[in-house]
């Protein structure tokens, strides 16, 4: 089994699709933060921390979303971050997102300590670039 930062967050997409919690908290550092655009609608912007807000992360998008799909396509690893760059799908709540996405994955030691949803991939290629 690898664990290089791209094999990780290749299985933390496929833990998010699968709905599986369990198998997405291993893959975390118990002090994650992560900021995705379900955090805008939930709680004023705040991300979600720990492995306690993680668990209410999946309990937000249950509760928001009818369907949140994911796919990212292009994995590239910029020193500590990995960015995937793809598509969100989301529709709930009178809400509809159908557009290109990229997420940003900062490592420690094996695990993804921070994470962010970028609208823009640019944008998070170039955040990934400046913070190495």
């Amino acid at each position: 089994m690898s664990d290089r930062p791209v094999d990780i967050a290749r299985k933390a997409f496929a833990a998010f699709a699968a709905r599986d919690i369990e198998a997405l908290l291993p893959l975390l550092d118990p002090d994650v933060e992560f900021l995705p655009v379900t955090a805008m609608i939930t709680s004023d912007g705040e991300p979600y921390r720990g492995h306690e807000g993680m668990r209410r992360y999946f309990e937000d998008v249950e509760r928001v979303w009818d369907e949140l799909r994911v796919t990212p396509r292009d994995f590239s690893l910029h020193g500590e971050y990995v960015v995937a760059v793809g598509r969100v799908y989301a529709h709930g709540q009178g809400r509809v997102v159908d557009s290109p996405a990229a997420w940003v994955w900062r490592f420690r030691e094996g695990r993804i300590v921070w994470g962010k949803v970028f609208p823009d991939p640019v944008d998070a290629v170039a955040y990934a670039a400046a913070a190495v």
